[in-house]
């Protein structure tokens, strides 16, 4: 992935994260639901690891990573991609 004519690495999980919500705009996930769907039902973890790959996204393509604008939180529901 690039951001600003530089190249971004992500790793798989990442990736795999950042695909799935870009290819979903605008919809607001549940952590479960993204775990489900990014991890899969058989794997082990819980949801906090979401919110972990959530922050090192951000952290990785956010300009202020702190006042994010592609992924939002959406207090008490998920998280969702913003197209700006």
């Amino acid at each position: 992935m690039y951001k600003d004519d530089r190249e971004v690495d992500l790793t798989s999980r990442e990736f795999e994260l950042l695909l799935f919500l870009a290819q979903n705009p605008n919809i607001v996930f549940s952590k479960e639901k993204l775990f489900d769907r990014v991890w899969g039902m058989d794997a082990v973890g819980d949801m906090a690891t979401v919110a972990v790959h959530i922050n090192k996204l951000r952290e990785k393509i956010e300009d202020h990573p702190s006042a994010p604008k592609l992924i939002q939180t959406v207090w008490g529901v998920g998280y969702r991609f913003q197209i700006i």
